[in-house]
């Protein structure tokens, strides 16, 4: 069975972006860069991959994204209505209205949409954000891979947003990058 994967990048204090969904605060070095590149080049927008030699890179970890509209939105105001084409998307929304693009498809019921896309075969689902809907969705990850930046933020998008609801999750694997970013793999005790 597939996995969902909360794979996300965060401050020093749990902001996954600032109050105006702002991202660039993040130190985002060359080798960590590059790692994401090696590792996890499903995740690098397709409008980007060209850019960085990803154009043909096959999808090592994931093959669905799954994003709340908010992390949605900032693609979409440039005109980019498929931002990640190499994986099939989902954006969860009850106040988005219709997409144009048949290659995103709009859910208004993710956790019905998780256990079904967790019930096909292949590899894992990416719960890409925002903090509610991975809040809405705590229940189902499985996995956490949480992406730790040197930097506070003070506000904003907090990594998960919802309802006191205490869960375990048992670090399984940690890496530390130049500059101080760390990446730590947590699975659902």
């Amino acid at each position: 069975m597939r996995k969902l994967v909360y794979y996300i990048g965060t401050s020093l204090d749990g902001y996954i972006a600032g109050p105006q969904n702002q991202f660039d605060f993040f130190p985002l070095s060359d080798e960590m860069a590059a790692w994401i590149n090696a590792r996890y080049p499903e995740t690098v927008p397709t409008h980007i991959r060209e850019h960085v030699g990803l154009l043909d890179a096959d999808n090592l970890a994931f093959d669905t994204v799954l994003m709340g509209r908010g992390t949605y939105e900032p693609a979409r105001s440039v005109g980019i209505s498929s931002p990640y084409a190499h994986l099939r998307q989902f954006v969860v929304s009850t106040s988005l209205g219709p997409i144009e693009d048949d290659a995103v498809t709009l859910v208004t019921d993710p956790e019905d949409t998780v256990r079904a896309l967790k019930a096909e075969d292949g590899l894992d689902i990416w719960l890409a954000g925002g903090g509610v809907l991975a809040g809405a969705l705590l229940p189902h990850i499985d996995e956490l891979i949480v992406k730790r930046y040197p930097v506070v933020a003070g506000s904003g998008v907090p990594m998960i947003s919802g309802s006191f609801a205490p869960t375990l999750f048992e670090p399984t694997r940690t890496e530390s990058f130049p500059g101080g970013t760390t990446v730590t793999w947590l699975a659902r005790r």
